[in-house]
């Protein structure tokens, strides 16, 4: 599973389809530009409490199955602790892969 999962983090790389690290990610979950967070296990407390409250309260998926090293490997850099997707169909396809929307929020619930 993780190495699909870091397989489909490396085409939405190379696609241009994410966004990279705490600061950008952050203001892009604010935008509700980003669909999907990927937050490393291994992320600070402080980390993961703003990367989680921010994504929770837009209803947006956080899936942390990954280290900061296994993401960073999977889009080329050294490490990375957040990574967020900003297309739906990648995003979808990740979710498939680690269990459908049973473990998490769905994206696709909007409230008007």
């Amino acid at each position: 599973m993780k190495q699909k999962i870091k397989t489909m983090l490396g085409f939405a790389k190379k696609a241009g389809k994410i966004t990279s690290g705490e600061g950008i990610t952050l203001e892009n979950l604010k935008n509700s530009r980003v669909k999907l967070v990927i937050l490393a296990s291994d992320a600070s407390n402080n980390t993961s409490k703003r990367i989680k409250d921010k994504a929770s309260y837009r209803n947006i998926r956080v899936i942390e199955d990954l280290d900061r090293y296994e993401i960073g490997r999977a889009i080329g850099t050294e490490e990375r602790v957040v990574v967020g997707i900003t297309d739906k169909n990648f995003a979808d396809s990740i979710k498939k892969i680690v269990g459908g929307e049973e473990l998490g929020k769905d994206t696709n619930t909007q409230t008007s």
